[in-house]
Protein backbone atom coordinates (compact mmCIF):
# COMPACT_ATOMS: atom_id res chain seq x y z
CA UNK A 1 0.00 0.00 0.00
CA UNK A 2 2.34 2.66 0.63
CA UNK A 3 4.22 2.16 -2.71
CA UNK A 4 1.16 3.09 -4.21
CA UNK A 5 0.40 5.96 -2.63
CA UNK A 6 1.57 9.71 -3.68
CA UNK A 7 0.19 11.58 -1.20
CA UNK A 8 2.04 12.81 1.61
CA UNK A 9 -0.56 13.87 3.95
CA UNK A 10 -1.49 10.05 4.21
CA UNK A 11 2.10 8.70 4.68
CA UNK A 12 2.76 11.31 7.20
CA UNK A 13 -0.40 9.69 9.48
CA UNK A 14 1.27 5.81 9.17
CA UNK A 15 4.48 7.31 9.98
CA UNK A 16 4.36 5.93 13.45
CA UNK A 17 6.42 3.36 15.05
CA UNK A 18 10.07 1.83 15.57
CA UNK A 19 12.65 0.54 13.05
CA UNK A 20 16.06 -0.18 13.03
CA UNK A 21 19.19 1.43 11.56
CA UNK A 22 22.48 0.25 11.59
CA UNK A 23 24.83 3.16 13.28
CA UNK A 24 28.39 3.25 11.40
CA UNK A 25 31.52 3.87 13.50
CA UNK A 26 32.52 7.43 14.28
CA UNK A 27 29.41 8.97 13.57
CA UNK A 28 27.50 10.75 16.84
CA UNK A 29 24.00 9.94 17.41
CA UNK A 30 22.67 13.30 16.72
CA UNK A 31 24.27 13.01 13.19
CA UNK A 32 22.43 9.75 12.97
CA UNK A 33 18.99 11.52 14.07
CA UNK A 34 19.57 14.42 11.95
CA UNK A 35 20.20 12.65 8.52
CA UNK A 36 17.23 10.87 9.12
CA UNK A 37 14.63 13.15 9.70
CA UNK A 38 16.02 15.56 6.80
CA UNK A 39 15.84 12.15 4.58
CA UNK A 40 12.32 11.60 5.72
CA UNK A 41 11.38 15.49 4.69
CA UNK A 42 12.99 15.52 1.71
CA UNK A 43 10.75 12.62 0.62
CA UNK A 44 7.70 14.14 2.09
CA UNK A 45 8.20 16.92 0.06
CA UNK A 46 8.69 15.39 -3.14
CA UNK A 47 5.37 13.53 -2.93
CA UNK A 48 1.50 15.46 -3.32
CA UNK A 49 1.89 18.12 -0.50
CA UNK A 50 -1.13 19.91 0.21
CA UNK A 51 -2.08 22.85 -1.89
CA UNK A 52 -1.83 26.64 -0.87
CA UNK A 53 -4.79 27.59 0.85
CA UNK A 54 -7.38 30.16 -1.40
CA UNK A 55 -8.44 33.50 -0.82
CA UNK A 56 -11.55 35.46 -1.70
CA UNK A 57 -10.88 38.65 -3.70
CA UNK A 58 -13.87 40.43 -4.84
CA UNK A 59 -13.12 42.64 -8.22
CA UNK A 60 -14.92 45.40 -9.83
CA UNK A 61 -16.05 49.18 -8.98
CA UNK A 62 -18.56 49.47 -6.79
CA UNK A 63 -20.90 51.50 -8.73
CA UNK A 64 -21.41 48.60 -11.24
CA UNK A 65 -21.61 44.91 -10.94
CA UNK A 66 -18.66 43.35 -8.97
CA UNK A 67 -17.40 40.11 -9.62
CA UNK A 68 -15.71 37.14 -6.73
CA UNK A 69 -12.22 35.97 -7.29
CA UNK A 70 -10.55 32.82 -6.05
CA UNK A 71 -7.10 32.69 -6.18
CA UNK A 72 -4.18 31.07 -4.12
CA UNK A 73 -3.13 32.61 -1.26
CA UNK A 74 0.76 33.46 -1.57
CA UNK A 75 1.11 33.36 1.85
CA UNK A 76 0.46 29.56 2.60
CA UNK A 77 2.72 28.81 -1.01
CA UNK A 78 5.83 26.55 -0.63
CA UNK A 79 7.83 29.39 -2.47
CA UNK A 80 7.26 31.78 0.23
CA UNK A 81 6.61 29.67 3.53
CA UNK A 82 8.83 26.95 2.94
CA UNK A 83 8.35 23.66 2.43
CA UNK A 84 5.49 21.80 4.11
CA UNK A 85 7.42 19.40 6.35
CA UNK A 86 10.62 20.68 8.10
CA UNK A 87 12.57 18.69 10.96
CA UNK A 88 10.95 20.94 13.49
CA UNK A 89 7.60 18.38 12.88
CA UNK A 90 9.17 15.38 13.59
CA UNK A 91 9.93 13.46 17.24
CA UNK A 92 12.90 10.60 16.73
CA UNK A 93 14.05 8.93 19.85
CA UNK A 94 16.65 6.09 20.07
CA UNK A 95 16.48 3.33 22.72
CA UNK A 96 19.78 2.37 22.73
CA UNK A 97 22.66 5.61 22.70
CA UNK A 98 25.89 4.69 21.65
CA UNK A 99 28.92 6.43 21.81
CA UNK A 100 30.59 7.80 18.65
CA UNK A 101 33.40 5.45 18.31
CA UNK A 102 30.67 2.13 18.61
CA UNK A 103 28.15 0.89 16.03
CA UNK A 104 25.67 -1.81 15.08
CA UNK A 105 21.88 -1.99 16.16
CA UNK A 106 20.01 0.84 16.73
CA UNK A 107 16.55 0.84 17.19
CA UNK A 108 14.56 4.23 16.88
CA UNK A 109 11.35 5.75 17.50
CA UNK A 110 9.20 8.37 15.19
CA UNK A 111 6.61 10.72 16.17
CA UNK A 112 3.82 7.67 18.61
CA UNK A 113 6.86 5.13 18.27
CA UNK A 114 8.27 7.17 20.72
CA UNK A 115 6.15 6.06 23.17
CA UNK A 116 7.05 2.50 22.17
CA UNK A 117 11.02 3.50 22.37
CA UNK A 118 10.01 4.56 25.87
CA UNK A 119 8.68 1.15 26.79
CA UNK A 120 11.60 -0.65 25.72
CA UNK A 121 13.88 0.97 27.64
CA UNK A 122 11.70 0.62 30.78
CA UNK A 123 11.71 -3.19 29.84
CA UNK A 124 15.94 -3.57 29.64
CA UNK A 125 15.93 -6.11 27.45
CA UNK A 126 19.14 -7.76 26.68
CA UNK A 127 22.24 -6.92 24.25
CA UNK A 128 24.40 -8.61 22.18
CA UNK A 129 27.86 -6.96 21.59
CA UNK A 130 30.74 -7.60 19.41
CA UNK A 131 34.11 -6.79 21.26
CA UNK A 132 37.40 -6.39 19.75
CA UNK A 133 40.43 -5.76 21.78
CA UNK A 134 44.40 -5.80 21.26
CA UNK A 135 47.36 -7.14 23.93
CA UNK A 136 49.81 -5.27 24.68
CA UNK A 137 48.52 -1.44 25.44
CA UNK A 138 46.72 0.52 27.84
CA UNK A 139 44.79 3.69 25.97
CA UNK A 140 43.55 6.46 27.98
CA UNK A 141 40.04 6.01 27.31
CA UNK A 142 40.01 1.92 27.04
CA UNK A 143 39.90 2.27 23.15
CA UNK A 144 42.40 2.96 20.10
CA UNK A 145 41.47 7.04 19.87
CA UNK A 146 42.83 7.41 23.16
CA UNK A 147 45.99 8.13 23.81
CA UNK A 148 49.64 5.32 24.81
CA UNK A 149 49.42 5.59 28.72
CA UNK A 150 51.49 1.50 29.16
CA UNK A 151 52.65 -0.93 26.97
CA UNK A 152 53.17 -4.29 27.86
CA UNK A 153 54.41 -7.80 26.64
CA UNK A 154 51.61 -10.26 25.48
CA UNK A 155 52.91 -13.41 23.63
CA UNK A 156 52.68 -15.56 27.13
CA UNK A 157 48.93 -15.31 26.70
CA UNK A 158 47.06 -18.44 25.39
CA UNK A 159 43.76 -18.98 24.30
CA UNK A 160 43.03 -21.23 27.06
CA UNK A 161 43.52 -18.80 29.13
CA UNK A 162 41.09 -15.98 27.91
CA UNK A 163 38.67 -18.46 27.80
CA UNK A 164 38.71 -19.07 31.31
CA UNK A 165 39.00 -15.78 32.28
CA UNK A 166 36.09 -15.36 30.55
CA UNK A 167 34.06 -18.11 31.86
CA UNK A 168 35.26 -16.70 35.60
CA UNK A 169 34.25 -12.69 34.99
CA UNK A 170 30.68 -14.82 33.51
CA UNK A 171 30.43 -16.90 36.64
CA UNK A 172 31.02 -13.63 39.02
CA UNK A 173 28.30 -11.37 37.24
CA UNK A 174 26.00 -14.90 37.73
CA UNK A 175 26.86 -15.52 41.59
CA UNK A 176 26.09 -11.54 41.70
CA UNK A 177 23.11 -11.14 40.25
CA UNK A 178 21.71 -13.66 43.22
CA UNK A 179 23.71 -12.01 45.47
CA UNK A 180 21.43 -8.48 44.57
CA UNK A 181 18.52 -10.59 44.93
CA UNK A 182 19.10 -11.45 48.50
CA UNK A 183 18.92 -15.34 47.47
CA UNK A 184 21.07 -18.14 48.22
CA UNK A 185 22.45 -19.60 44.62
CA UNK A 186 22.09 -23.60 45.92
CA UNK A 187 18.15 -23.00 46.97
CA UNK A 188 15.15 -24.07 45.44
CA UNK A 189 13.87 -20.16 45.44
CA UNK A 190 17.00 -19.37 43.63
CA UNK A 191 15.93 -22.07 40.91
CA UNK A 192 12.44 -21.00 40.70
CA UNK A 193 13.56 -17.35 40.30
CA UNK A 194 16.27 -18.37 37.18
CA UNK A 195 13.45 -20.26 35.54
CA UNK A 196 11.74 -17.43 34.74
CA UNK A 197 13.86 -15.55 33.14
CA UNK A 198 16.88 -13.18 33.03
CA UNK A 199 17.67 -11.64 36.30
CA UNK A 200 17.19 -7.84 36.32
CA UNK A 201 18.18 -5.82 39.06
CA UNK A 202 15.82 -3.21 40.46
CA UNK A 203 18.98 -0.85 40.20
CA UNK A 204 19.09 0.20 36.43
CA UNK A 205 22.47 1.47 36.91
CA UNK A 206 24.18 -1.74 37.72
CA UNK A 207 25.86 -3.55 34.75
CA UNK A 208 24.97 -7.19 34.60
CA UNK A 209 26.41 -9.59 31.97
CA UNK A 210 24.68 -13.06 31.36
CA UNK A 211 27.45 -14.40 28.88
CA UNK A 212 31.14 -13.89 27.77
CA UNK A 213 33.22 -15.65 25.92
CA UNK A 214 35.98 -15.40 23.33
CA UNK A 215 34.80 -16.63 19.78
CA UNK A 216 38.13 -15.69 18.09
CA UNK A 217 42.08 -15.04 19.31
CA UNK A 218 44.63 -13.67 16.58
CA UNK A 219 47.64 -12.84 18.69
CA UNK A 220 47.52 -10.08 19.57
CA UNK A 221 44.08 -9.13 18.82
CA UNK A 222 41.40 -10.99 20.69
CA UNK A 223 37.48 -10.92 20.05
CA UNK A 224 34.80 -11.17 22.58
CA UNK A 225 31.11 -11.65 22.47
CA UNK A 226 28.97 -10.05 25.50
CA UNK A 227 25.31 -10.66 26.62
CA UNK A 228 24.42 -8.18 29.08
CA UNK A 229 21.25 -5.30 30.40
CA UNK A 230 22.49 -2.22 32.41
CA UNK A 231 25.75 -1.88 30.05
CA UNK A 232 27.50 1.33 28.66
CA UNK A 233 29.99 1.99 26.12
CA UNK A 234 32.25 2.61 28.76
CA UNK A 235 32.32 -0.14 30.79
CA UNK A 236 31.85 -2.88 27.87
CA UNK A 237 35.47 -1.07 26.79
CA UNK A 238 36.85 -1.69 30.25
CA UNK A 239 36.05 -4.79 29.88
CA UNK A 240 38.72 -6.04 27.09
CA UNK A 241 41.47 -3.51 29.54
CA UNK A 242 40.35 -5.58 32.59
CA UNK A 243 41.32 -8.99 30.41
CA UNK A 244 44.63 -7.94 29.90
CA UNK A 245 45.14 -6.56 33.29
CA UNK A 246 44.07 -10.31 34.83
CA UNK A 247 46.46 -11.60 32.51
CA UNK A 248 49.54 -9.91 33.68
CA UNK A 249 49.29 -7.40 30.62
CA UNK A 250 47.37 -5.16 29.01
CA UNK A 251 44.50 -4.16 26.53
CA UNK A 252 41.88 -1.69 25.13
CA UNK A 253 39.09 -2.11 22.94
CA UNK A 254 39.56 -1.34 19.15
CA UNK A 255 35.92 -2.45 17.97
CA UNK A 256 32.35 -1.80 19.34
CA UNK A 257 29.30 -3.28 17.71
CA UNK A 258 25.85 -3.92 19.05
CA UNK A 259 24.34 -7.27 16.96
CA UNK A 260 21.21 -7.49 18.24
CA UNK A 261 18.97 -5.15 20.94
CA UNK A 262 16.31 -7.95 22.42
CA UNK A 263 14.70 -9.45 19.04
CA UNK A 264 16.10 -6.63 16.73
CA UNK A 265 18.93 -8.03 14.96
CA UNK A 266 21.34 -6.17 12.98
CA UNK A 267 20.14 -8.55 9.51
CA UNK A 268 16.91 -6.44 9.72
CA UNK A 269 19.02 -2.91 10.12
CA UNK A 270 19.26 -0.37 7.69
CA UNK A 271 22.21 1.04 6.31
CA UNK A 272 22.61 4.46 6.01
CA UNK A 273 22.05 4.08 2.15
CA UNK A 274 18.52 3.25 3.09
CA UNK A 275 17.59 5.58 4.92
CA UNK A 276 14.89 7.07 2.94
CA UNK A 277 11.11 6.94 3.58
CA UNK A 278 10.08 3.96 1.28
CA UNK A 279 12.49 2.00 3.68
CA UNK A 280 11.93 3.19 7.11
CA UNK A 281 8.36 2.33 6.31
CA UNK A 282 8.88 -1.23 5.05
CA UNK A 283 11.30 -1.44 8.44
CA UNK A 284 8.59 -0.62 10.76
CA UNK A 285 6.45 -2.94 9.47
CA UNK A 286 8.63 -5.21 10.23
CA UNK A 287 9.25 -4.31 13.82
CA UNK A 288 5.81 -3.96 14.31
CA UNK A 289 5.56 -7.80 13.35
CA UNK A 290 8.11 -8.55 15.73
CA UNK A 291 6.86 -6.76 18.59
CA UNK A 292 2.98 -8.37 17.99
CA UNK A 293 4.64 -11.57 18.30
CA UNK A 294 6.44 -10.72 21.45
CA UNK A 295 4.78 -8.19 23.20
CA UNK A 296 6.87 -9.17 26.74
CA UNK A 297 9.57 -7.04 24.84
CA UNK A 298 7.38 -4.19 25.59
CA UNK A 299 6.00 -5.03 29.44
CA UNK A 300 7.92 -7.51 31.31
CA UNK A 301 6.02 -9.44 33.96
CA UNK A 302 9.46 -9.67 35.46
CA UNK A 303 11.03 -7.00 34.86
CA UNK A 304 12.83 -6.09 38.60
CA UNK A 305 12.94 -9.42 40.52
CA UNK A 306 14.69 -7.77 43.42
CA UNK A 307 11.90 -5.96 44.09
CA UNK A 308 9.57 -8.92 44.16
CA UNK A 309 11.98 -11.05 46.76
CA UNK A 310 11.68 -7.75 48.62
CA UNK A 311 8.05 -7.74 49.18
CA UNK A 312 7.90 -11.39 49.96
Amino acid sequence: MYKLTKDAQLVWNILNGVFIVYKPAGTHYLQVKGTIINNICRDLNRMEVRPPNKYVEIEGETNKEMRVVVRDSYADHPLVVGPRYVPEDFKLNGANLMSKESSGVLVCGVNAGTKLVHNLKLSRLTKFYKIKGMLGQARSNDFSTGAIVEKSTWKHIKRHQIDHMCAAMQGSHQRRMFDVSGLDIQSQAAYDVAVKGPIRPANPMVPMVYSIKCVDFQPPEFTLEVVCINENDAYLKSLASEIGYKLKSTAHCTFLQCTQYGLFNVKDALLSKHWDLQSILDNIQICREILREHPYMLEQEHANLVQESVTQ
